[in-house]
């Protein structure tokens, strides 16, 4: 990161403060007169201070600062210590949670298109257990110029939506301040990507921009429900046929709190956000953890080709954390036994980020993304219906090699949620339930919030995106590709142990198409075939 000090950039006026100061103070030890020391001096940091604390509240570049006037400036000294002193006193670039200081600086970077190279060779082990690496070519490729897209709709879809392989993952209006979503949606207009707007419903800040939007209806139906919280096709198929809307998505569980539903804490259901969702003020507004509207394999297909039929015709499809492996083959027998498919799944993994959550839910529930990605993948494979059912990624990625991993075993695409809140400004604060959100990104405090200047971030999110994608066809071209949908468990390997390396064809074996249908000896997926049923998420036997 460049560290100058440019005139009147906050560092520097800080500085300068502190000057000043040191320069009165010497005056001091000249001129030792009270009313110099008792009247000047304090004046002087005083108003100096003030200017200060004037000018961080009517500029635009910073939300820390126009919340936090003159106090932040703190934050960003530390930032300037070299990363010699840094090690000694605070983080390592590698350390933080859940995302590390290294990881965040690069959105940073990318999203300020600042420069976002290192120097002096890689701080990762290479040698320790569960490193993970990339395989270059000896004949590399030139850099493709095209947006990676792919097209999102099966056989039963009229209206197939041309997707970016790199999206704006579910977050919804309440959980994200209103200059949030306006940033995101008119960031991904102006890229050309699909912003989900969670399970909070379409939003009048979603609307405002313009932008492709994901609707994803969730088990509290926000935005298509009756007054007794039951879903209401009349009122889904009116707001699914603006041609905003690209494509519908039920949502079966997200991965920070598969099994227990949506949460957004009392304290951030405002009267705006009651209107929208059509629950009370004062109170949590919960999510039920299950659907009404079906309680089985073959009436959750019903539903997704319902949604669908509703919507006009645009892809609809399903997003979930994967938990008993026998509940997503008693979909996938669904399917075969109904003939309705989803048009995409999306998968979500146990360490996909949230509001609010459970620390159990977060820590300990759900499969990670990698395993669930590769679980559904094998499993579309195995009942011949891969090639129709397009795969989504969701959980902990915001570079371009996670993204470039999750393809290689099973995702068409990949979305981001937290990747791009930092693009806005986030800081890592881990304060989005309490509805103090230092950078006004998840809070409802129209005080807060105004920090998050819209016209400034729609860039940030938009050249987010952009440098991402660049840095993925610079790997792809190192490892002699030309395109997502050629990478392959092969294009990786990871360290089991200090002597063991296996390639990811190793730890993700693929089955053969139609495996599952002549019965497999696969131990991953034997007896979970034999346990699931179409007409029940409940074992047989």
């Amino acid at each position: 990161m460049d560290t100058m000090l440019l005139p009147f950039s906050p560092r520097f006026i800080v500085l300068t403060i502190c000057a000043v100061v040191t320069a009165l103070l010497l005056l001091v030890g000249i001129f030792d007169h009270k009313v110099f020391k008792i009247v000047v001096i304090p004046l002087a940091i005083f108003g100096a201070l003030t200017l200060l604390g004037i000018r961080d509240l009517t500029q635009k570049n910073h939300a820390v600062l126009r919340n936090y006037p003159i106090s932040a400036h703190m934050r960003f000294l530390l930032e300037e210590i070299r990363p010699e002193m840094r090690q000694y006193f605070f983080e390592s670039e590698k350390d933080g949670m859940p995302f590390s200081r290294d990881t965040r600086a690069l959105v940073y970077q990318r999203a300020k298109m600042v420069l976002d190279k290192r120097p002096f060779g890689t701080q990762e082990d290479v040698y320790r257990e569960g490193y993970e690496w990339m395989h270059h070519s000896v004949a590399p490729k030139p850099r493709a110029e095209e947006k990676f897209r792919i097209t999102i709709g099966g056989p039963d879809c009229t209206r197939p939506y041309s997707a970016s392989v790199f999206n704006i993952s579910a977050m919804s209006f309440g959980a994200l301040s209103p200059n949030a979503v306006r940033a995101l949606n008119a960031g991904a207009k102006k890229g050309g990507f699909a912003h989900d707007t969670g399970e909070g419903g379409v939003s009048p800040y979603h609307r405002e921009m313009g932008g492709d939007i994901i609707w994803e209806i969730g088990s509290g139906y926000f935005g298509c429900r009756n007054r007794d919280g039951t879903f209401n096709p009349e009122l889904f198929a009116s707001v699914a046929g603006d041609d905003q809307i690209k494509m519908v998505e039920l949502k079966i569980s997200q991965g920070a709190k598969p099994g227990h539903g949506g949460v957004l804490p009392a304290a951030k259901v405002s009267e705006e956000i009651s209107k929208i969702r059509g629950v009370p003020m004062g109170e949590d507004c919960i999510s039920p953890a299950y659907h009404r509207a079906f309680s089985t394999p073959l009436q959750m297909m019903e539903f997704v080709a319902q949604m669908r039929k509703l919507s006009g015709g645009k892809p609809a499809g399903f997003k979930m954390c994967i938990g008993h492996p026998w509940e997503f083959l008693a979909i996938c027998k669904a399917m075969k036994e109904s003939g309705l498919y989803p048009d995409f799944i999306v998968v979500d993994g146990n360490e996909g980020g949230t509001g609010a959550a459970p620390l159990e839910f977060m820590d300990h529930l759900g499969m990670p993304m990698r395993e669930g990605v590769n679980f559904v993948h094998n499993a579309l494979i195995g009942i011949g219906a891969r090639d129709r059912i397009k795969i989504g990624a969701a959980g902990k990625i915001a570079t371009a090699f996670d993204m470039a991993r999750a393809m290689a075993i099973g995702a068409d695409w990949c979305n981001s949620a937290r990747g791009f809140m930092f693009a806005l400004g986030c800081i890592q604060s881990l304060s989005c339930h309490t509805d103090r959100c230092p950078t006004g990104v998840t809070s409802q405090d129209p005080i807060r919030n105004r920090a998050l200047y819209v016209p400034g971030k729609i860039d940030r999110v938009y050249n987010y995106h952009h440098a991402t994608l660049h840095a993925l066809t610079e790997l792809l071209a190192a490892a002699g590709l030309e395109h997502t949908q050629d990478l392959r468990p092969i294009h990786f390997s990871q360290r089991s142990s200090t002597t063991d390396v296996r390639t990811f064809a190793q730890l993700y074996p693929t089955l053969r198409p139609g495996e599952l249908l002549e019965g497999t000896q696969d131990p991953r997926f034997r007896e979970a075939w034999a346990m699931a049923r179409a007409d029940s998420f409940q074992p047989a036997g």
